[in-house]
């Protein structure tokens, strides 16, 4: 099996779980316990997940007085993309709606509890009254987002000494979080199996779920292609002052290692080189954007968690009003900060958006099958993001590239 990459093994597990769901639907009470043990192994890992890698990501930048104008630069074209990014995402799945028309039966298999907090409201409710009571709530992602922000930001004004005890600390939490999430995602395929299985034994209409899949990837794909190929070269051209095309050669030895792995924090190393060598950055901008970019730049992540979420409510037939979508592209972004930068950790970050809609968990089970397949695609789109900003930040601070328009 170590010899038999996810993605494969996945491909396997949903061919199996559909023959399974088809032919042996009595028997799916003895497979469906796989999805469930899967889905609580997601939940228990959110948390812990989210805080150390906002933490150790703000505290990695150094003191806070050292941030300056670089540091501005960084996180406001970093902001900037993902948003971008996550409406791109929202005009598509608007404007396709692959999750309608499809009889998925979902109304009669979870009793839904739709949130209907206003905006502010839920902007209100983004500061905790008990940071205790929160961390012990995954449907409080918001509130644990924010703290996270606010105490890595103040680890960088306290002494050095316990700036560099507490920077240890959430630095080594961080990759044993990393350690566990790709332990449990090692067991994909079988929670695929249970759920999936699971989820075909419901259907009525096989034929529709599957045509409804297939628009849901040709959405995210589609959505992402515009974002890789039309907005960031426009940034790249007209604010860096960088040709988009010689910058794509420069960076295709990163790009194919980021398709290939579905990680942005292995693609690093690789990322930083490209960037310097063959793009012509300083090692004084690619050090400094590049690892902020691979903890926080998920603009390909924020975009799939987005158009996700909307087909997943559109699938339980449910039409989110125009201030639940807002919160949903306010949450894809701030779960996007804090999803870590390895193989499938959108799909950790979706349950997120899930529960600050009020949307059953389960839903993930729809989009599982062919998470990983997508996983490739938005991981290039995170890198080649990242990238564009080091040229951009770059320019803008008087440096002459080997990629300049």
């Amino acid at each position: 099996m170590k010899k038999f990459e996810l993605h494969w093994q996945i491909l396997v597990a949903l061919v199996l779980a559909i023959l399974f769901g088809i032919f042996l639907k009595d028997y799916i009470g003895y497979v469906s316990w796989m999805g469930t043990i899967f889905l609580r192994a997601l939940k228990m890992i959110i948390i812990p997940l989210i805080l150390s890698s906002i933490i150790s990501g703000i505290t990695n930048l150094g003191n806070a007085e050292n941030i300056g104008r670089l540091g501005l630069k960084t996180i406001v074209y970093y902001i900037s993309t993902s948003i971008f990014a996550i409406l791109t995402g929202l005009v598509l799945v608007n404007i396709f709606k692959p999750g309608v028309g499809a009889n998925l039966n979902f109304q009669e298999i979870v009793e839904l509890d739709i949130e209907s907090n206003s905006l502010s409201d839920t902007l209100i409710k983004i500061i905790p009254d008990n940071i205790f009571s929160v961390l012990s709530n995954n449907g409080q992602m918001l509130s644990v987002i924010f703290f996270a922000m606010l105490f890595g930001f103040f680890i960088t004004r306290v002494g050095d000494k316990h700036k560099q005890m507490l920077t240890d600390f959430f630095n080594a939490v961080f990759e044993v979080m990393m350690k566990l999430t790709m332990f449990i995602i090692k067991f994909t395929p079988f929670g695929i199996f249970g759920l999936v299985a699971e989820k075909v034994a419901q259907q009525d209409d096989l034929i529709a779920l599957m045509q409804s899949m297939g628009m849901y990837m040709a959405v995210v794909i589609l959505a992402l292609s515009i974002h890789a190929f039309i907005t960031l070269p426009l940034l790249a051209r007209f604010i860096g002052k960088v040709n988009p095309r010689k910058h794509f050669a420069a960076m295709r030895t990163a790009l194919l290692t980021a398709f290939s792995t579905s990680s942005s924090s292995a693609t690093l190393p690789l990322t930083i080189q490209s960037v310097e060598d063959n793009a012509g950055v300083s090692n004084k901008i690619s050090s400094f954007t590049l690892p902020l970019g691979a903890t926080i730049n998920m603009d390909g992540t924020a975009l799939y968690e987005c158009v996700a979420v909307i087909f997943i409510a559109q699938a339980y037939g449910y039409d989110l009003s125009f201030g639940q979508q807002v919160v949903v592209v306010v949450t894809a972004l701030l779960a996007s900060i804090g999803a870590a930068g390895i193989p499938m950790a959108g799909l950790v970050m979706i349950t997120i958006i899930l529960t600050a809609v009020g949307l059953p968990l389960e839903g993930v089970g729809l989009i599982l099958a062919v998470d990983r397949i997508l996983d490739m695609f938005r991981t290039t789109v995170n890198v080649w993001s990242d990238s564009c900003g080091a040229a951009i930040i770059a320019t803008s601070e008087g440096e002459v590239l080997k990629v300049k328009a």
